[in-house]
Protein backbone atom coordinates (compact mmCIF):
# COMPACT_ATOMS: atom_id res chain seq x y z
CA UNK A 1 0.00 0.00 0.00
CA UNK A 2 0.90 3.40 -1.02
CA UNK A 3 2.52 5.21 2.35
CA UNK A 4 3.04 8.83 3.46
CA UNK A 5 6.42 10.22 3.53
CA UNK A 6 7.92 10.86 6.86
CA UNK A 7 7.61 13.95 8.83
CA UNK A 8 10.65 13.64 10.26
CA UNK A 9 12.40 13.99 6.99
CA UNK A 10 14.54 16.41 6.55
CA UNK A 11 14.39 19.17 3.61
CA UNK A 12 16.68 17.76 1.53
CA UNK A 13 15.24 14.34 1.57
CA UNK A 14 12.15 15.33 0.76
CA UNK A 15 13.35 17.57 -2.16
CA UNK A 16 14.97 14.54 -3.22
CA UNK A 17 12.28 12.19 -3.33
CA UNK A 18 9.93 15.23 -4.72
CA UNK A 19 12.89 15.34 -7.77
CA UNK A 20 12.47 11.47 -8.04
CA UNK A 21 8.59 11.74 -8.19
CA UNK A 22 8.53 14.29 -10.72
CA UNK A 23 10.80 12.63 -12.64
CA UNK A 24 8.64 9.35 -12.72
CA UNK A 25 5.20 11.57 -13.54
CA UNK A 26 6.73 12.82 -16.62
CA UNK A 27 7.74 9.56 -17.98
CA UNK A 28 4.23 8.79 -17.36
CA UNK A 29 1.11 8.79 -19.52
CA UNK A 30 -0.95 10.49 -17.25
CA UNK A 31 -1.88 14.32 -18.20
CA UNK A 32 -5.53 13.47 -18.86
CA UNK A 33 -5.40 13.33 -15.10
CA UNK A 34 -5.96 17.84 -14.56
CA UNK A 35 -6.02 17.22 -10.86
CA UNK A 36 -2.85 14.79 -10.32
CA UNK A 37 -1.75 17.36 -13.10
CA UNK A 38 -2.04 20.41 -11.16
CA UNK A 39 -0.84 18.55 -7.82
CA UNK A 40 2.35 17.88 -9.41
CA UNK A 41 3.19 20.88 -11.07
CA UNK A 42 2.57 23.09 -7.63
CA UNK A 43 5.33 20.42 -5.84
CA UNK A 44 7.40 20.75 -8.35
CA UNK A 45 7.57 24.66 -8.02
CA UNK A 46 7.25 24.44 -4.10
CA UNK A 47 10.65 21.97 -4.86
CA UNK A 48 12.17 24.73 -6.65
CA UNK A 49 11.55 27.24 -4.10
CA UNK A 50 12.50 24.41 -1.26
CA UNK A 51 15.97 24.07 -3.32
CA UNK A 52 16.86 27.67 -2.98
CA UNK A 53 15.53 28.07 0.56
CA UNK A 54 18.19 25.08 1.33
CA UNK A 55 20.82 27.40 -0.61
CA UNK A 56 19.97 30.05 1.56
CA UNK A 57 21.06 27.85 4.33
CA UNK A 58 24.44 26.52 2.97
CA UNK A 59 25.46 30.19 3.21
CA UNK A 60 24.44 30.79 5.93
CA UNK A 61 26.64 27.57 7.39
CA UNK A 62 29.55 28.96 5.14
CA UNK A 63 29.57 32.03 6.69
CA UNK A 64 29.88 30.66 10.28
CA UNK A 65 32.47 28.20 8.75
CA UNK A 66 34.64 31.21 7.60
CA UNK A 67 34.12 32.97 11.30
CA UNK A 68 35.13 29.75 12.35
CA UNK A 69 38.33 30.07 10.28
CA UNK A 70 38.75 33.40 11.05
CA UNK A 71 38.70 32.71 14.87
CA UNK A 72 41.00 30.17 14.34
CA UNK A 73 43.96 32.69 13.19
CA UNK A 74 43.15 34.70 16.00
CA UNK A 75 43.95 32.17 18.65
CA UNK A 76 47.20 31.24 16.58
CA UNK A 77 48.81 34.30 16.53
CA UNK A 78 47.75 35.33 20.14
CA UNK A 79 49.03 31.75 21.90
CA UNK A 80 52.27 32.19 19.51
CA UNK A 81 53.33 35.41 20.70
CA UNK A 82 52.35 34.81 24.00
CA UNK A 83 54.85 31.44 23.84
CA UNK A 84 57.69 33.92 22.59
CA UNK A 85 57.32 35.97 25.86
CA UNK A 86 59.19 33.26 27.76
CA UNK A 87 61.84 33.07 24.94
CA UNK A 88 65.05 32.37 25.96
CA UNK A 89 66.68 35.26 24.34
CA UNK A 90 65.96 38.23 25.64
CA UNK A 91 65.67 40.62 22.11
CA UNK A 92 62.89 38.23 20.91
CA UNK A 93 61.33 38.09 24.72
CA UNK A 94 61.32 41.62 24.71
CA UNK A 95 59.85 41.76 21.13
CA UNK A 96 57.05 39.59 22.29
CA UNK A 97 56.46 41.17 25.04
CA UNK A 98 55.85 44.76 23.26
CA UNK A 99 53.30 42.46 20.54
CA UNK A 100 51.44 41.49 24.07
CA UNK A 101 50.89 44.99 24.85
CA UNK A 102 48.60 45.26 21.78
CA UNK A 103 47.36 42.01 22.15
CA UNK A 104 45.93 42.41 25.76
CA UNK A 105 44.40 45.40 24.56
CA UNK A 106 41.62 43.33 22.60
CA UNK A 107 41.43 39.98 23.91
CA UNK A 108 40.88 36.03 22.36
CA UNK A 109 37.32 36.90 23.62
CA UNK A 110 36.59 38.51 20.75
CA UNK A 111 35.96 35.13 19.36
CA UNK A 112 33.02 35.26 21.14
CA UNK A 113 31.15 38.36 20.16
CA UNK A 114 29.18 39.60 17.21
CA UNK A 115 30.47 38.95 13.55
CA UNK A 116 29.86 42.92 12.81
CA UNK A 117 32.19 43.35 17.09
CA UNK A 118 34.50 41.18 16.15
CA UNK A 119 35.18 42.32 12.98
CA UNK A 120 35.73 46.04 13.94
CA UNK A 121 38.31 44.63 16.70
CA UNK A 122 39.58 42.61 14.13
CA UNK A 123 40.32 45.73 11.68
CA UNK A 124 41.73 47.66 14.51
CA UNK A 125 44.06 45.17 15.71
CA UNK A 126 45.44 45.02 12.40
CA UNK A 127 45.70 48.31 11.68
CA UNK A 128 47.56 48.59 14.99
CA UNK A 129 49.82 45.95 13.98
CA UNK A 130 50.70 47.65 10.88
CA UNK A 131 51.86 50.40 12.35
CA UNK A 132 56.01 51.58 11.44
CA UNK A 133 56.55 51.64 15.47
CA UNK A 134 55.81 47.58 15.74
CA UNK A 135 57.50 46.70 12.58
CA UNK A 136 60.80 45.60 14.18
CA UNK A 137 58.76 44.01 17.03
CA UNK A 138 57.07 41.79 14.46
CA UNK A 139 60.18 41.19 12.51
CA UNK A 140 62.30 40.24 15.94
CA UNK A 141 59.85 37.07 16.43
CA UNK A 142 60.29 35.22 13.59
CA UNK A 143 56.80 33.79 12.48
CA UNK A 144 54.69 36.85 13.81
CA UNK A 145 54.35 38.48 10.14
CA UNK A 146 52.89 35.47 8.46
CA UNK A 147 50.38 35.22 11.17
CA UNK A 148 49.32 38.17 10.83
CA UNK A 149 48.99 37.82 6.69
CA UNK A 150 47.05 34.78 7.43
CA UNK A 151 44.65 36.32 9.53
CA UNK A 152 44.25 39.41 7.55
CA UNK A 153 43.74 37.05 4.99
CA UNK A 154 40.91 35.22 6.77
CA UNK A 155 39.30 38.28 7.81
CA UNK A 156 39.05 39.86 3.98
CA UNK A 157 37.52 36.61 3.29
CA UNK A 158 35.11 36.58 5.95
CA UNK A 159 33.92 40.28 5.37
CA UNK A 160 33.76 39.47 1.27
CA UNK A 161 32.00 36.68 1.91
CA UNK A 162 29.66 38.48 4.45
CA UNK A 163 29.04 41.38 2.00
CA UNK A 164 27.86 38.64 -0.25
CA UNK A 165 25.54 36.85 2.14
CA UNK A 166 24.11 40.06 3.28
CA UNK A 167 23.29 41.51 -0.03
CA UNK A 168 21.66 38.17 -0.75
CA UNK A 169 19.90 37.80 2.08
CA UNK A 170 18.87 41.37 2.10
CA UNK A 171 16.64 40.59 -1.58
CA UNK A 172 15.42 37.48 -0.07
CA UNK A 173 14.31 38.16 3.35
CA UNK A 174 10.56 38.07 2.83
CA UNK A 175 11.13 34.77 1.58
CA UNK A 176 10.34 31.76 3.82
CA UNK A 177 12.79 29.09 4.98
CA UNK A 178 13.46 25.24 3.57
CA UNK A 179 11.61 24.33 7.01
CA UNK A 180 8.01 25.93 6.22
CA UNK A 181 8.44 25.11 2.83
CA UNK A 182 8.83 21.32 3.63
CA UNK A 183 6.45 20.72 5.75
CA UNK A 184 3.67 22.30 3.52
CA UNK A 185 5.53 19.81 1.08
CA UNK A 186 4.87 17.12 3.28
CA UNK A 187 1.37 18.25 4.33
CA UNK A 188 0.55 18.23 0.32
CA UNK A 189 2.26 14.80 -0.45
CA UNK A 190 0.34 12.93 2.54
CA UNK A 191 -3.02 14.60 2.22
CA UNK A 192 -3.57 15.04 -1.56
CA UNK A 193 -0.92 13.48 -3.63
CA UNK A 194 -0.93 10.13 -1.83
CA UNK A 195 -4.73 9.92 -1.16
CA UNK A 196 -5.31 10.63 -4.79
CA UNK A 197 -3.11 8.05 -5.74
CA UNK A 198 -4.45 5.31 -3.96
CA UNK A 199 -8.05 5.89 -4.56
CA UNK A 200 -7.20 6.36 -8.53
CA UNK A 201 -5.01 2.98 -8.62
CA UNK A 202 -7.90 1.28 -7.42
CA UNK A 203 -9.63 2.50 -10.45
CA UNK A 204 -7.88 2.22 -13.09
CA UNK A 205 -4.61 0.03 -12.04
CA UNK A 206 -3.42 -0.53 -15.71
CA UNK A 207 -3.06 3.64 -16.09
CA UNK A 208 -2.11 4.34 -12.46
CA UNK A 209 0.11 0.78 -11.69
CA UNK A 210 3.39 2.50 -13.05
CA UNK A 211 3.28 5.98 -11.49
CA UNK A 212 1.77 4.63 -8.12
CA UNK A 213 4.55 2.06 -7.57
CA UNK A 214 7.19 4.22 -8.22
CA UNK A 215 6.10 6.77 -6.16
CA UNK A 216 5.43 4.10 -3.15
CA UNK A 217 9.32 2.73 -3.71
CA UNK A 218 10.60 6.58 -3.39
CA UNK A 219 8.37 7.23 -0.29
CA UNK A 220 9.37 3.89 0.91
CA UNK A 221 12.94 4.66 0.33
CA UNK A 222 12.85 7.91 1.83
CA UNK A 223 11.05 6.34 5.32
CA UNK A 224 14.05 3.53 5.96
CA UNK A 225 16.89 6.43 5.30
CA UNK A 226 15.09 8.91 7.85
CA UNK A 227 14.53 5.59 9.72
CA UNK A 228 18.21 4.52 10.07
CA UNK A 229 19.49 7.96 10.64
CA UNK A 230 16.83 8.51 14.16
CA UNK A 231 18.13 4.98 15.18
CA UNK A 232 21.22 6.68 15.14
CA UNK A 233 22.95 7.30 18.49
CA UNK A 234 23.64 11.19 19.10
CA UNK A 235 27.31 11.71 18.59
CA UNK A 236 28.62 12.32 22.11
CA UNK A 237 29.09 15.86 23.24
Amino acid sequence: MLKRISSNSRSTEVGSAMTRMTKAYNNANLTTDSYLDELMTGLSAENNLLTKAVDRSKAESQLEEKDDVRDDKIRSLFQFVKGQTVHPDPAIRAAAETLMVVFDKYGLSMVDDSYGTETTLVKSLLDELGEDSLQASITAVAGTAELIAQLQAAQDDFEDFRVEYQTEKGKEEKLENATTIKKRMVGTINNQLVVHLRAMSNVDEALYGDFVGAVSTIIAENNEEVKKRRKKPEPAA
